[in-house]
């Protein structure tokens, strides 16, 4: 696999305070991985920094081996990234009574010049991240509307319009219940077998061993580390990461129970 994203020495800050220190790994072009670590340890950061939103203020993010939003002042045009990572965040604030439809179509944003509108590849664009996510049905609903797996999925859409290469997720699976879980999960299995590389901040731990060939573990005060389910998942790091003794958390129990989650 060729390397499609890589962070090194990734540093970032809001304002005094540490977020991220020496951040170094790498994301292959057609891998899932997932993001894991106790509520403040800065996922949410790494990701809007893999997307762009964010600059580092040390070490570098490179994309496809080019550097973007790194110390050394070099970058990548914001649309050029954009036109191949999407980040689909946790909310997503809708101030007006946009239609499914609509929400779905700002994905195509990068690619709208000032004089350009909408054409027959933008609309293709959108159909085809609609029928991916399967919110064709939706199109006509108002977004503010919608259940909370529905809004998901029309999030998804919203950033598979952009067609990325590299789609990043933060907790896709927070507040659905377990029928919605599987089905996002499901979506996630598709669009991977599409050649879409994935990489998704994870809440829910028992989630990760079945849906993810990779882990990254942010553990407060301690390098990131990286490796498989089973290497990564084991209950002496998860206490440590967490402050929580495994056999006190169900999570963490069911975790260890599971196959390829690993022992101490």
């Amino acid at each position: 696999m060729s390397t499609l994203l890589e962070f090194t020495g990734v540093g970032f800050d809001y304002g005094r305070a540490p977020v991220l220190d020496d951040i170094a790994f790498t994301i292959d072009a057609g891998s899932t991985t997932a993001l894991i670590g106790p509520n403040g340890a800065g996922k949410t950061t790494l990701l809007r920094l893999a997307a762009g939103v964010l600059r580092a203020a040390r070490g570098e993010v490179r994309l496809d081996g080019r550097p973007f939003h790194g110390s050394s002042g070099h970058s990548i045009p914001v649309r050029e990234v954009a036109h191949s990572i999407a980040l689909v965040p946790q909310q997503l604030e809708v101030a007006f009574e946009f239609t499914v439809e609509q929400v779905v179509e700002q994905g195509r944003t990068p690619y709208l010049g000032w004089l350009r509108g909408a054409t027959r590849e933008d609309r293709r664009a959108v159909e085809r991240a609609m029928e991916l996510t399967d919110v064709g049905g939706l199109r006509d609903r108002v977004f503010n509307q919608l259940s909370g797996g529905e809004r998901q999925r029309v999030k998804i859409a919203l950033g598979l319009a952009q067609e990325p290469r590299l789609l990043l997720l933060d907790e896709p699976t927070q507040n659905l219940d377990i029928g919605r879980q599987v089905e996002l999960l499901d979506l996630l299995d598709r669009l991977h077998a599409e050649g879409i590389t994935i990489l998704a901040s994870m809440h829910d731990l028992h989630l990760v061993p079945h849906n993810f060939d990779r882990v990254l573990l942010l553990t407060p005060g301690e390098a990131l580390r990286t490796g498989t389910p089973a290497e990564m998942l084991r209950p002496a790091l998860l206490e440590r990461a967490f402050h929580c003794p495994p056999g006190r958390h169900p999570l963490l129990i069911e975790t260890m129970q599971t196959p390829g989650g690993g022992t101490a």
